[in-house]
């Protein structure tokens, strides 16, 4: 299978996987679920959720890039990157449509396949690129455990900003979910 092809592939599954992960704090509501999966409708608490979708399909892709005889030597490093990038990138396209249109489903849907389809080609750019890989893994799960203190922090205790309120609730995080 060509390479193209199956980059295809994991964006779409990248894709597919953020449906059933924007529903995991609903399915198991406890404070770790939280870590991980949207706690209300926020765009910010979606782009947790976006960060987690890319990093666990990475467990799928990760095979699959070693059946392929794909080189997998920084698959963490471009994984934790292009996790990271999906957020502005998906904000700067987001939030000027947002303030036009408003929430609008499909092209909120859209603009997330979008992103995700411009994040793996940056992931499979930088998949080969850096030497040092065994430090640059260590390196890349420090980094991601620090995500998630943030996001936890970002969780539990959001600034008062729109990035951040439940425009369904009027509510921001689980600070005031009790």
């Amino acid at each position: 299978m060509k390479q193209k092809k199956r980059i295809w592939i994991y964006i779409i599954g990248t894709f597919l996987l953020a449906f059933p992960f924007h529903f995991g704090y609903d399915i198991f509501p406890n404070p770790v679920s939280a870590i991980f999966f949207p706690v209300n409708e926020s765009i910010w608490e979606h782009m947790k959720m976006l960060f987690t979708t890319y990093l666990c399909f990475g467990i799928i892709e990760y095979p699959l890039l070693k059946h392929y005889h794909q080189d997998t030597k920084n698959e963490l490093f471009s994984l934790w990157i292009s996790a990271l990038l999906i957020i502005p990138i998906f904000l700067l396209i987001f939030l000027p449509i947002y303030s036009i249109i408003k929430e609008q489903m499909i092209v909120t849907i859209l603009l997330m396949f979008l992103a995700i389809a411009i994040t793996k080609w940056i992931q499979f750019q930088l998949l080969n690129r850096f030497q040092d890989y065994k430090n640059l893994n260590v390196l890349t799960l420090i980094l991601i455990v620090i995500s998630y203190a943030c996001f936890t922090y970002l969780t539990y205790d959001p600034p008062k900003s729109s990035l951040f309120r439940d425009p369904q609730n009027n509510t921001y995080g689980l600070e005031l979910k009790k």
